[in-house]
């Protein structure tokens, strides 16, 4: 597999996710029961935005990749919260699956980055790489 390549398709994807937490924010919270929290959603579009960026210009880097673990678990405890106030609610069931997913990519791609280049921050993948 090339994890370079999933990187930086991870990247693409945190661009969008993070712009439509961004953009939708209201919309977002509403669909969770979670009207109140739209200031929440946009942080974490922030930091899906900020992960796209480092992952676009270092798709190959893990550490760039275990940030976006690190986020994933923001978000499941985040939506475990709203599971918690909103059991009944399918958009809340449906996100977590999603997150849960997402999660799994997350790890498969960083693991094989932490295999592929030996190192897991920047400096040391760099010089892995053209070693």
């Amino acid at each position: 597999m090339d994890y370079k390549k999933l990187g930086f398709g991870l990247g693409v994807f945190s661009i969008a996710l993070g712009a439509a937490e961004l953009l939708a924010a209201r919309r977002i919270a509403r669909l969770l029961d979670a009207q109140g929290s739209e200031a929440l959603v946009k942080a974490f579009g922030g930091r899906e935005l900020l992960a796209g960026v480092n992952l676009l210009a270092a798709p190959a880097v893990a550490t760039n990749v275990w940030n976006r673990v690190g986020g994933d678990a923001m978000d499941l405890a985040a939506l475990g919260v709203a599971a918690k106030n909103a059991p009944r609610n399918k958009a809340v069931w449906g996100a977590l699956a999603f997150v849960a997913g997402a999660t799994l990519v997350d790890l498969l791609a960083a693991r094989g980055l932490d295999r592929s280049t030996g190192k897991t921050f920047p400096d040391d993948a760099g010089r892995a790489a053209t070693a």
